[in-house]
């Protein structure tokens, strides 16, 4: 059910909209923006000694969390982080390759795993760090993001050490599936007192990526992907914290229909595949929806991406909807794209 009628209007855009309010034009925010495409992120990220050690410094993960914000009008910032951060807090080895990367070691056994729960939060207070500096300096009317990946998504990199199709850890879901269960379960916990952490740190809106949705049977996508989902919103909330929830099941399909009934989520991420009618028919139904613009579209550029920019307002403006892509900034997105949509979607206004 809609809250907005209990939200203030100097209240950030975003966490507005997840309430349920439709305002004069969505919020807009992209996912990946911290760092990636921006040539002051590049030449920060030099400074690190790899990419993890870049995460776990404050000073400079806030500072790529803050570039964005400062060289665009954007709604929202979200913390720059990584969702294999949680498999090196339980004690599975990580590191990326330059060019090519995650990596990560042998999955340890699930009772090591376990052992290690409620170690790796404290592991993890880098994160906390970086968002307590940038609610500090990042203007009040601006929402602050937290996230994590999905417990499928984090499995399947800890299972197959790297990312690829996903084939071998879709099988061993089938032919482990106690196992499995067991690896979510740990990830359940770890990951819920991990954005507990990260509302505490500053974080007024919490995301959960699920990245590999995709390719699911529906009992398979209820179990490792509803089922998690929804506890990790119930231990959350049973912690005391009322940050809103955008869950992302990307590549779900229709299957996206299943995981708004059953996860409790204040907003339903999009990906690039959703209809005009999915993104209505949420919407109906009380919730509020982000995405869906093609990161492609956007790194090409040009009179395609206005109309389908205009497209997107139309038919999703009408309603709580939250301005995003359907997945991240590409590394070599040309910045003047960025700059145009950004025009574009904050100079829109929605029709009386």
């Amino acid at each position: 059910m809609s809250t907005a009628q209990n939200v203030l209007p100097q209240t950030p855009r975003l966490l507005r909209a997840l309430a349920g309010e439709t305002l004069e034009r969505p919020p807009i925010w992209f996912m990946r923006q911290a760092g990636r495409s921006l040539p002051e992120y590049r030449e920060l990220r030099t400074r690190a000694k790899d990419f993890i050690a870049f995460c776990h410094n404050p000073e400079m993960a806030a500072e790529a969390t803050l570039q964005p914000m400062r060289r665009f009008p954007l709604d929202a910032a979200i913390v720059f982080a990584d969702i294999l951060l949680i498999p090196r807090a339980l004690g599975q080895e990580v590191w990326f390759e330059a060019g090519e990367g995650p990596r990560l070691g042998a999955l340890p056994p699930i009772e090591a795993l376990s052992d290690q729960v409620e170690a790796s939060t404290g592991r993890l207070a880098d994160i906390g760090e970086t968002l307590s500096r940038v609610r500090a300096e990042l203007e009040p009317d601006r929402a602050l993001i937290g996230f994590a990946g999905g417990p499928w998504t984090v499995a399947t990199y800890m299972i197959e050490g790297r990312g690829s199709n996903r084939e071998t850890a879709r099988t061993f879901a089938y032919e482990n599936p106690e196992t499995l269960d067991a690896l979510l379960d740990v990830l359940v916990e770890s990951t819920a007192r991990y954005l507990v952490m990260q509302a505490r740190s500053g974080a007024q809106a919490l995301k959960l990526f699920e990245s590999w949705a995709e390719g699911l049977s529906e009992d398979v996508f209820e179990r490792i992907v509803v089922r998690p989902h929804a506890a990790i919103v119930e231990k959350v909330r049973a912690a005391g914290v009322e940050a809103p929830f955008i869950g992302f099941p990307r590549g779900a399909g229709a299957q996206v229909y299943n995981y708004a009934e059953a996860v409790p989520v204040e907003g339903i991420a999009l990906d690039t595949q959703a209809t005009a009618q999915l993104g209505r028919t949420l919407q109906a139904q009380g919730r509020t929806i982000q995405g869906a613009l093609d990161n492609l579209l956007l790194r090409a550029g040009g009179p395609a991406l206005d109309a389908r920019v205009d497209q997107l307002l139309e038919q999703w403006g009408q309603g709580p909807w939250i301005f995003n892509l359907g997945h991240g900034i590409m590394p070599d997105t040309p910045i003047p794209h960025i700059a145009r949509v950004v025009e574009r979607v904050t100079g829109w206004r929605r029709s009386a």
